[in-house]
């Protein structure tokens, strides 16, 4: 199974071996990948609607890995006992929704080893809060898909053989750009950043063109927002060493 850019980069998070909880699975696809790949011996495929769960069941069983999938009907993390999975799997959601899954399951989260996290939008949201629980990104990939950009977060839930210091968020950019994204220089980032300063730029100047109490607090955002921005795009003009 070939799978698409985006779903591609969320398995390649995945660790060697893991017994996999796959939230909000669709198609199933990513689950299929692991499994016939042997990245994973077992997937939980869950899902809140039951159209998604059927379409799973036809593509599992056209692929031939019934037996190393349990299907299930789950609003979030609801119907994951504590210790099945090593890895919890969400793709293609809002930052708002995920954080929302997680956070109403502390108990389920705690008992993995990591998360594979693909937020659709506000990836700051995610990043923080996991910072608030005390969990480690340790890996950070950005890919861009159809002129669209997605970061995949992989997030060290037991930190024991860690040096924490690698992998804190210490800056206002860390958290809405990735830490790890800017120290590796990602260039998908770099192009975001420069879309990013050019879309903000030009709302910055509209608004001035129309001054209302409203519009002035948005381009204190929006300034802030450039700052960022620009924080972040040095981090690519540092000379080395």
């Amino acid at each position: 199974m070939q799978l698409s850019k985006r779903l591609q980069a969320v398995a390649d998070m995945v660790t060697f071996g893991s017994r996999v909880a796959d939230i909000g699975c669709d198609h199933a696809y990513t689950a299929i990948y692991l499994l016939t790949n042997g990245i994973s011996p077992y997937v939980v495929a869950m899902d809140v609607n039951q159209g998604p769960l059927d379409r799973a069941r036809k593509n599992i069983e056209r692929y031939g890995v019934v037996d190393k999938v349990s299907i299930r009907k789950s609003d979030g993390l609801k119907m994951l006992n504590s210790g099945e999975v090593d890895t919890i799997l969400i793709a293609g959601m809002g930052a708002r929704l995920m954080v929302q899954i997680l956070t109403s399951r502390l108990d389920i989260v705690a008992s993995v080893n990591e998360l594979v996290l693909q937020p659709q939008s506000e990836i700051h949201l995610v990043r923080k809060t996991v910072k608030e629980l005390g969990y480690l990104i340790i890996k950070e990939n950005m890919v861009k898909e159809d002129g669209k950009y997605y970061v995949i977060l992989k997030i060290a839930c037991n930190k024991q053989n860690l040096n924490s210091d690698e992998y804190q968020l210490i800056k206002p950019e860390h958290i809405y750009f990735g830490r790890l994204l800017l120290e590796e220089k990602n260039p998908v980032l770099l192009d975001y950043l420069h879309a990013e300063m050019h879309k903000h730029q030009k709302l910055y100047h509209e608004l001035s063109a129309q001054p209302t109490n409203q519009s002035v607090m948005r381009q204190n955002e929006i300034a802030e927002m450039l700052r960022l921005i620009d924080q972040a795009i040095s981090c690519y003009e540092e000379e080395i060493g």
